[in-house]
């Protein structure tokens, strides 16, 4: 198998596409970057600015591009040596515009008798044969539907007619009575929905994946990709919503022939890939969650839970049962279609009655603890889900135990449909009612509630990182590793400007005392995060601002939501974000703030950056994060990037002219640049991985591994605290922890790290020879260095020289 050192991710648009794509290859390939990662190609809505909405997965998407452009891709990639990595949407597809996509288009004109009604997860019984479309406004009148060219009309949306259907004289209504579709108020979709969607988005229709002839359909294209050597390995979208994903997983590896594959899987702390699944590993979210938290002080962690508790009026949250909140919130709401459907398949719900079975099933729902199970693995976590939900609900104990046995059957045939649906669900409640509901009600610091992470794991120490490592190695060493992406929350450069203030909870306290005394927003919580949002961005554009505010209240709902806009609230809210630009105290005070954040936040970005494209696993870089990249949600987080800049200075760092100062961006790039290159030129020096340790005063302030094999010491714990020098073989990361301790301690004094080989930064081009090394003199330049064992003319040019004099630390 194929498989990559790194990968670069792309984000295709319709102003930037796969031509586009292949003309920042040679860019690319000068980065150090092994492949290109690219967004979905398929067809998609038209002017979709991500490619997940796929409206026929037959064709490559000719707004991105089109077969030609995949092509050119293709061609310029693998001429530089460079591999092609695609993201693929099994789950759904997009049915927003229904003339856009045939299939759709056919079952709403042919209803049950159309060739492709098997494609999509439809309940026809709970339609009484009409498929529900969620669409017609509050204020809907039967006049808005209009007869046009042989199309039923709402506005600009178009549908089309079953034959028969429309005489001379008939109303639009009499007609829309006559169809195999039904359109329905779009509040209806919450518990009248019957077909199978993403998460909440009716305009994503669940695809049947799991048979045979539905996947033929859906992979013809993509397989043609790996019969015409065009693409070396896929990443797959939510496998958690395919009924199947481990067959799945395995038809679709031995369609592409064992290609390299990753899941866009969400583990939860502790949880490990299920052992069927036939792939490499994850997108990486479970990298970037130790990642941000080993350089998170935990001596912080008291005042910001200090500071959170006084803006909810006293007390701190309790987490667990915040999620139980917002869970419910989901499955009384947004997802309540979806657990009736599951309620209807209870033979038992016609005497406890529809409402009874889906108050249980919500309830055990809520209870999990991960996005889903794999049945037969994970069959206790179902257990203890239906134990914790009779703990809470006595009164459903009955119905819950009557339901266990039928949620743990989920194999073949219809009698396991609903264990089946069941597991099908459940990551979709965990998503919508934590990551896009509890993790904007949960601030005391923003970096904390990323997707995949547990916001109560607050930090973790030196020790802890290198065993999870040590645990990456063994068991997913091809698993991906990122710390931005196209759904991260908040991108990792604003995370490590926000986990500074774990350093300085007095100072932040003060501040964000002084923003609520100046603007009075009477959410305090959300005072909290979105302070913390736009110190992490700022300078940033007012517009950019106002949008997170908006789509973070709203995602709390709180004070506001999607569904019923508070709009005395949101400009209140509109108002406090205006005030970072036109209140001048407030000005001044964010400006302070952000000047004396920043050096501590760049220190923690390429602390982060170098130990994330150096650890165990295949690093990927999300576009244009070589440079600082301060964005929040998307759509923010996709913004294009200017390729030519990053060329141009790349150029300049090979012509030798090396950042004078770690805050300029350009020395990101040389981090970025120099760890790529080496993953991708010198294999051999990331086989293993030991961790080091530093001694000295400051030696909690240096996170530091090699990544050469272990000692042979089979016990890893002993391995871990007795690792104290570099091994000859692999490379050498040498990374800053919480900066500002470090500078109250008046710097790395005489901390020092024994070093087993004359080694040589790549950074810098500094050499330092075998011993004893000085801490200080290593990180002079920058807060990280990357060793590898000099040549044989770098240690006799040492050694023949003078060693270099210590200088004052930094």
């Amino acid at each position: 198998m194929k498989t990559p050192a790194s990968t670069y991710r792309l984000q295709l648009t319709p102003e930037f596409t796969l031509f586009d794509a292949a003309k920042t290859v040679p860019y690319l390939k000068a980065l150090g970057a092994d492949w290109v990662y690219l967004s979905p190609i398929l067809t998609s809505e038209k002017g979709s600015t991500h490619g997940y909405d796929v409206t026929d997965p037959g064709s490559v998407d000719v707004e991105r591009g089109g077969p030609d452009g995949l092509l050119a891709l293709a061609h310029a990639a693998h001429c530089a040596g460079l591999g092609v990595l695609v993201d693929v949407v099994p789950n759904h597809m997009g049915v927003a515009t229904p003339f856009q996509n045939h299939w759709w288009w056919s079952v709403l004109k042919e209803g049950r008798d159309s060739s492709w009604a098997n494609a999509f997860d439809i309940d026809w019984a709970a339609g009484r044969g009409r498929v529900r479309i969620p669409l017609l406004a509050d204020d809907f009148s039967a006049e808005d539907l209009e007869i046009k060219a042989g199309e039923l009309c709402y506005f600009e949306h178009r549908f089309p007619l079953a034959t028969g259907t429309f005489s001379p004289g008939d109303t639009a209504a009499e007609v829309h009575a006559r169809q195999n579709y039904e359109l329905i108020d779009w509040r209806r979709a919450d518990t009248d929905l019957n077909y199978r969607r993403f998460f909440a988005v009716s305009t994503l229709a669940g695809v049947r994946v799991e048979k045979p002839a539905v996947f033929d359909q859906t992979h013809t294209e993509i397989l043609r990709w790996f019969r015409e050597g065009l693409v070396d390995g896929l990443r797959i979208d939510h496998p958690d919503g395919l009924a199947d994903p481990e067959g799945y997983l395995h038809q679709l590896r031995h369609a592409i022939g064992g290609k390299y594959v990753l899941v866009e899987k969400i583990l939860e702390p502790g949880e490990s890939l299920p052992p069927g699944f036939d792939c490499e590993g994850t997108t990486g979210y479970d990298a970037l969650a130790d990642v941000d938290r080993v350089f998170i002080d935990d001596a912080g962690e008291p005042g910001l839970d200090s500071i959170d508790a006084f803006w909810r009026g006293g007390r701190s949250p309790d987490y667990e049962q915040m999620m139980h909140r917002t869970k419910r919130r989901i499955t009384d709401g947004i997802l309540h279609a979806e657990m009736l459907r599951m309620a209807r398949l209870v033979p038992a719900s016609a005497a406890h009655g529809v409402e009874h079975v889906a108050d249980a099933l919500s309830e055990i729902t809520t209870a999990f603890p991960v996005y889903r199970t794999y049945l037969p693995v994970g069959a206790e976590i179902l257990r203890a889900a239906c134990a914790l939900a009779s703990q809470r609900r006595p009164e459903l104990a009955e119905t819950v135990e009557m339901l266990l046995p039928l949620l743990l059957d989920a194999g073949p045939g219809d009698h396991a449909e609903l264990g089946r649906r069941f597991q099908q669900t459940s990551g979709m409640v965990m998503a919508k009612g934590v990551e896009d509901t509890a993790f904007f009600r949960h601030t005391r610091l923003g970096t904390l509630t990323e997707v995949g992470a547990d916001p109560t794991e607050f930090s973790i120490t030196s020790a802890q990182f290198h065993e999870r490592m040590l645990t990456r190695l063994q068991e997913f060493p091809l698993s991906m590793t990122t710390l931005s992406t196209h759904d991260t929350k908040r991108s990792e450069d604003t995370r490590a400007r926000i986990s500074a203030l774990a350093e300085l909870p007095q100072v932040w306290g003060d501040f964000l005392e002084g923003a609520q005394e100046l603007t009075r927003l009477p959410d305090g919580p959300l005072a909290n995060l979105l302070w913390q949002g736009i110190a992490g961005v700022w300078p940033a554009e007012r517009e950019r601002l106002h949008s997170f505010a908006q789509k973070a209240a709203r995602e709390a709902g709180t004070w506001t939501s999607w569904a019923d806009p508070n709009e005395n609230y949101e400009k209140q809210l509109a108002r406090v974000v205006d005030s970072a630009f036109d209140n001048p105290q407030v000005h001044s005070n964010l400006q302070e703030l952000v000047e004396l954040l920043d050096p501590l936040g760049a220190a923690n970005s390429l602390s982060a950056k170098l130990v994330q494209l150096t650890m165990p696993g295949v690093p990927d870089v999300y576009q244009g994060t070589e440079f600082w990249d301060r964005s929040l949600t998307d759509p923010d987080n996709r913004r294009p990037v200017d390729f030519t800049k990053r060329q141009a200075q790349l150029k300049r760092l090979d012509a030798g002219e090396l950042p004078a100062a770690y805050l300029l961006e350009e020395t990101k790039l040389l981090v970025t640049s120099r760890a790529l290159r080496l993953r991708r030129d010198r294999p051999e020096l990331f086989h293993g991985y030991t961790p080091m340790y530093a001694e000295g005063a400051a030696a909690e302030h240096l996170l530091a591994f090699s990544r050469a094999d272990m000692s042979t010491n089979s016990d890893s714990d002993s391995s871990i605290n007795s690792s104290n020098d570099s091994r000859s073989d692999g490379a050498l990361t040498l990374a800053t922890r919480l900066p500002h301790g470090l500078e109250r301690k008046g710097g790395w004094k005489t901390t020092t790290l024994e070093l087993a080989v004359d080694m040589s930064d790549e950074l810098t081009g500094r050499h330092f020879p075998r011993g004893n090394a000085r801490v200080g003199e290593i990180l002079r330049s920058y807060p990280v260095a990357l060793l590898v064992p000099a040549s044989p003319a770098q240690s006799s040019a040492q050694s023949s020289s003078h060693a270099p004099t210590p200088s004052p630390d930094a």
